[in-house]
């Protein structure tokens, strides 16, 4: 056995060992610990001694041991505080024997769920995910996020201490609570998507890693609901979205805008895989924000060039999703879609309604955008100042230097 299998294996495994654990011990914390334990037990010993026969079941049998342990000891903490009668372990909460059949369910989307707890923040939410569902360290989710290490552990630790204090237990919601869980969900995997895809605060134009785990648990929860029509769209919306990667920027990390990109680098597979996603989930309906940014995504990833683009149905896809997504950057994309299908002086009158919004105020990308149809305008002062403007306002080094450069070749002429 490989130490890259082994490692593949655990991480795949973890999310549903972690679930079988909390199903029957409910103790998300100490559940946590323990298969944490677990994994670093088959790291060492796997590789030398062999695979087991059923490694989930190995898995769940030594998280079980070292959580019994764990809890035996918190409750004689607990009986030392006359606490006892809330930790006392029940029969059926003693670890199984090795040889015990485990439950074959995969607790994956309950546990993705459950760390998705609407007490919880966004920002604890998507920590949570990361961690549980996606196996990485808190080390990692700290670089990912920019922020030290200390202050991720206390963010996660609170995240579990309020899912505890809420007395969630680990089974699948219920009808509305189910649905509205599952949009949450799905929020939080766009918004680790979009950061990976389109860093809004490093020195890197893409976080490889976060959009690769975007997309990983949105497999999952593809694979645990595949007939729901806005999963279908966010996996293929992302897909569509991060085929574009390998041509987004030159090998010196410069940003290279969609229309002068090398469509030939874009992934074929990735965006045969998202095409043919989204082409089942439309007809079945209802038809969701994810979705519509699919077939918008699809579009063009379907253009042979930035001119062969469909930009009249891609107006019409923005006008449905602004009826059911209130959302200033779909506002702000549908502008462009005007501009590119009705003319550039369309797409400015769109732009200056947008100029009031308190939810676009100070983001670059208004100006970037009036920069762009006034450059094609020829329109070239106007044009960098605003680039300028926007250059600014952004965050990200890459997309500075993006439009300060755009700003500089219109100085040249």
């Amino acid at each position: 056995m490989t130490g890259r299998h082994a490692e593949d294996l655990l991480r795949d495994l973890a999310p549903r060992v972690l679930g079988a654990v909390v199903r029957r011990y409910g103790n998300f914390a100490l559940a946590e610990d323990a298969v944490q334990e677990a994994l670093l037990a088959a790291a060492t010993r796997w590789p030398a001694e062999g695979e087991p026969r059923d490694p989930r079941g190995w898995l769940i049998t030594v998280a079980s041991r070292r959580l019994t342990d764990l809890l035996r000891a918190e409750q004689a903490r607990r009986r030392r505080e006359d606490q006892v009668a809330q930790w006392t372990i029940s029969a059926d909460r003693l670890a199984p024997a090795a040889d015990e059949p485990q439950v074959a369910a995969d607790d994956t989307l309950v546990l993705l769920f459950l760390c998705c707890h609407p007490e919880l923040s966004t920002a604890s939410q998507i920590a949570l995910t990361l961690r549980a569902v996606g196996g990485l360290t808190t080390a990692e989710i700290a670089r990912a996020f920019l922020v030290p290490e200390s202050t991720m552990t206390r963010r996660i630790t609170r995240a579990k201490q309020t899912i505890a204090d809420s007395g969630a237990r680990f089974r699948m919601p219920d009808g509305t609570e189910r649905a509205g869980r599952l949009s949450a969900v799905l929020h939080v995997l766009y918004l680790i998507f979009n950061e990976g895809y389109a860093s809004t605060s490093s020195g890197e134009l893409q976080r490889v890693e976060l959009a690769t785990e975007a997309i990983r648990l949105a497999r999952t929860v593809h694979k645990l609901v595949p007939d729901d029509g806005e999963v279908s769209g966010l996996l293929a919306l992302m897909l569509l979205t991060d085929a574009r990667s390998p041509a987004r920027a030159t090998p010196d990390g410069a940003l290279i805008p969609m229309s002068e990109q090398d469509r030939s680098l874009w992934r074929a597979d990735a965006i045969a895989e998202g095409t043919e996603l989204i082409t089942r989930a439309l007809p079945v309906g209802p038809t969701g924000p994810y979705q519509l940014q699919a077939a918008i995504a699809a579009l063009h990833d379907e253009a042979a060039s930035a001119e062969d683009t469909d930009w009249a149905q891609i107006k019409a896809l923005y006008e449905l999703l602004l009826r059911i997504w209130d959302n200033p950057m779909v506002e702000l994309n549908h502008a462009v879609a005007v501009a590119m299908a009705d003319g550039e002086r369309e797409g400015l009158r769109r732009l200056e309604e947008l100029r009031g919004r308190e939810r676009l105020a100070g983001d670059y990308r208004l100006s970037a955008v009036r920069a762009h149809l006034l450059e094609r305008l020829g329109e070239k002062e106007a044009a960098r100042e605003e680039y300028l403007a926007a250059a600014r306002r952004a965050t990200n080094r890459p997309q500075q230097r993006y439009l300060r450069d755009r700003a500089a070749g219109l100085s040249a002429h």
